[in-house]
């Protein structure tokens, strides 16, 4: 294909995959239980933290977190006390354990109460740096400007450290993007969708390559510095809903 065909192609497989059937599939669905904004950036920020692993049991551990914030996310990390911390004791995703918990929890109570938020927090980052990358990475800095563990930072990546960054960039597409179709949220005005980048992982990065979209074999920073280049050239306002199109391609083996 040459670059007008492969981008009609993806047109067509965004329109395709971009549609409220994706929801019930996916852990987009457990922020799409509220309709409060807060509730939903905050449960969506912990959700894409977990968002690793077997699908089935990302949505059940997914679900004990919010069981476990008394499904009020944000009336939790704004009203939550040291010892109410105690009831994520033995919640555990893969590597992340309940002392991981508890740091995200107070955390994102400081974040709400100096910087005002998530959104705040982010597009603050976002002002003081050239590109959302390398917001990404100054707010994981404020994110642990809190006392803890130093095992806890491997929870939050870095792109500047080479990492895709994959599940905070998904979390980034979900608040940010503006999509007709109601499967993201499109809830925060403060950065622009032209600024995200691609959530690439296994699936999504080896369909690029087979598409001759990304030479580069690791899924890494490079690689999402790579594929966003080429995706920008097919939509620069919106250049992440191939995700959408890149996704259906893999999880569906159309290729």
């Amino acid at each position: 294909m040459n670059r007008k065909e492969l981008k009609e192609f993806l047109d067509a497989k965004v329109e395709q995959y971009n549609t409220p059937d994706f929801i019930p599939h996916d852990p987009i669905q457990i922020p799409h239980l509220f309709t409060d904004k807060k509730d939903i950036e905050i449960s969506g920020f912990l959700i894409a933290t977990i968002a690793w692993g077997n699908r089935k049991s990302i949505i059940n551990n997914a679900h004990k977190l919010m069981d476990l914030m008394d499904n009020a996310p944000v009336d939790f990390i704004k009203n939550h006390e040291e010892n109410d911390l105690n009831r994520f004791e033995g919640f555990v995703h893969r590597t992340f354990n309940s002392e991981d918990c508890k740091t995200f929890m107070r955390s994102l109570q400081y974040i709400e109460s100096k910087y005002g938020g998530l959104e705040h927090a982010f597009a603050k980052a976002y002002r003081e740096q050239s590109n959302l990358q390398e917001a990404i990475s100054q707010f994981k800095t404020i994110f642990f400007e809190i006392k803890h563990l130093p095992r806890t930072q491997k929870h939050v990546s870095d792109p500047m450290k080479n990492s895709s960054a994959k599940r905070i960039n998904m979390f980034l597409r979900w608040m940010v993007r503006k999509d007709n179709a109601g499967v993201d949220f499109g809830i925060w005005n403060k950065i622009p969708m032209s600024a995200l980048s691609l959530p690439l992982d296994v699936h999504t990065g080896n369909i690029a390559r087979k598409l001759k979209m990304l030479k580069r074999k690791q899924n890494d920073a490079k690689a999402v510095a790579e594929l966003g280049k080429v995706l920008r050239k097919f939509d620069p306002v919106d250049p992440v809903k191939y995700d959408f199109a890149l996704f259906g391609l893999g999880a569906f083996k159309e290729l």
